[in-house]
């Protein structure tokens, strides 16, 4: 019995553009199986290995001061770290649009060949001018990768599970980090290897990361989702057939009435204009939620955690080989909130975990601010504070992701994702470490209670605009969150 194939084939109409079909239904009517494991595990990857680069350049901040060849100042390291968040915004913003015209899985593979190509490079840097352009360039594969990937996952992924699958995937990033201060605390013993050779070494490892990752994606398929809008509906209908066969060892029977059809108009592509439009007009109250939450947790978390080090060398006196051994618990708490939280966003709801994340990290961080300025807390204090705030930040800033990259219609998903990620990252991400470089180099904790400040009052902002206007999107399928622009009544 053929259940499914006739479904995606072009209606006869005046119009052959015109096609039917159940599709979308068809995924998330899906159990949880080894072929979403594996989706997960191929692409969530890009998250690690994110992590690994944000904790290696600021575990790696001191040995950069210390490099004989180098040798940063305080600004130097900020500015080189800006200058990857500022290669992140632009990547997604480029590749974003590339994904949206020309497919996921194209990008991909050319996401992952540039940051594989600059982080290797980066290691080879002979001065700060070239570091900074590597990082830029290592930022721009990474800003490329968040575009691809999130609307990847979100649509191959069952609606049920997708909140906390989002969630914890992008928790993950807290796996990298883990994985970099441990390399950071062996790679930076001077009684192992040499300052100038450590750090070189730890981008290395990076790079050849990447490399598994790369020859884990050979057997990802291309989003049905975008292959049925796109003028593809047989190429579509082929890989749903064979994820169907992989997770319930047959096609489902899918002519019964719990398996919706929409009718939609393919399209080569979605102009620019139509997509201003889109975002700006017709969602343009989810673009403000979107916008607030991406400005907030970029500053709140590029700010911070650019600077952990610097902070934990500059104030507590602690030597940057120990450094790894304090960027450790901190990265535990902050994956193992996306992990205890993740399921809440998908009971209690997208507005309520988001109000409440963003809310009790915005006072947290302001109330331990409070404590670092007037010096009652150890080392030890300071990062089991940072555990607690960022237990919740962790989803809070991963539920960004989340709200833009399901509230938008699938035609504009990975552009709406870049646009906000680029913007939020501008607006927050670059400001943020280059200004807590500088507080940090005033030497005054009262300086740098400022800055914690401000992204205390960027979160609770955040918190107060997504209980207001936050879409409740939580077990519900994407087209129904957002109906595509190829949509027909």
């Amino acid at each position: 019995m053929n259940h499914g194939a006739t479904v995606c084939a072009a209606v006869p109409a005046r119009d052959d553009r015109i096609i039917e079909t159940n599709i979308p239904s068809r995924l998330d009517h899906l159990t949880w199986s080894g072929f979403h494991t594996r989706v997960v595990l191929a692409l969530g990857i890009t998250w690690i290995l994110d992590g690994l680069e944000v904790t290696l350049a600021g575990a790696l901040s001191g040995a950069l001061k210390q490099s004989p060849l180098l040798q940063f100042s305080n600004f130097d390291i900020g500015i080189a770290n800006s200058g990857y968040l500022a290669g992140a915004v632009l990547g997604a913003l480029g590749f974003g649009w590339l994904t949206d015209r020309i497919g996921r899985r194209k990008l991909f593979f050319i996401t992952l060949a540039l940051y594989l190509t600059a982080t290797a490079a980066t290691a080879l840097s002979w001065s700060v001018a070239v570091y900074t352009l590597f990082r830029f360039l290592t930022g721009a594969g990474i800003g490329g990768e968040y575009t691809a990937i999130n609307s990847t996952i979100q649509e191959l992924v069952p609606a049920r599970y997708r909140g906390w699958t989002d969630l914890v995937i992008n928790g993950s990033f807290w796996i990298g980090a883990a994985l970099g201060a441990s390399s950071a605390i062996i790679l930076l013993d001077p009684a192992l290897l040499e300052p100038d050779l450590g750090w070189r070494l730890a981008y290395l490892i990076g790079a050849g990361l990447g490399l598994i990752v790369l020859v884990m994606r050979m057997w990802i398929p291309e989003s049905p989702r975008w292959l049925m809008i796109h003028g593809h509906p047989e190429a579509a209908e082929k890989i749903v057939t064979e994820i169907e066969r992989s997770v319930l060892g047959h096609v489902q029977d899918s002519a019964g009435p719990d398996f919706a059809k929409i009718r939609l108009r393919m399209r080569d592509h979605t102009p620019l204009k139509e997509v201003a439009h889109t975002l700006f007009s017709s969602y343009r109250t989810r673009a403000l939620v979107g916008l607030t939450l991406m400005v907030a947790q970029a500053f709140f978390y590029n700010a911070i955690f650019f600077t952990f080090a610097l902070v934990l060398t500059d104030f507590y006196g602690i030597g940057a080989d120990a450094v790894g051994w304090y960027i450790l618990p901190f990265a535990a708490g902050n994956f193992i909130g996306p992990v205890l939280l993740g399921r809440l966003f998908d009971t209690l709801g997208r507005r309520a975990m988001i109000t409440l994340t963003y809310g009790v990290s915005g006072i947290l961080l302001a109330l331990s601010g409070y404590l670092f300025s007037i010096g009652v807390l150890s080392a030890q204090g300071q990062t089991i504070a940072w555990m607690v705030i960022f237990f919740f930040a962790s989803p809070a800033a991963s539920a960004a992701y989340l709200t833009v990259s399901e509230t938008f219609p699938l035609e504009v998903r990975a552009l709406a994702i870049a646009l906000f990620y680029a913007i939020g990252t501008g607006i927050g991400g670059v400001v943020g470490p280059a200004l807590f470089g500088a507080l940090i180099d005033t030497g005054s904790r009262s300086s740098v209670f400022f800055g914690y400040l401000l992204g205390s009052v960027l979160m609770v902002a955040a918190a107060a605009i997504a209980w207001r206007y936050g879409v409740a999107a939580e077990r519900k399928s994407l087209e129904s969150v957002a109906r595509p622009l190829a949509f027909l009544e």
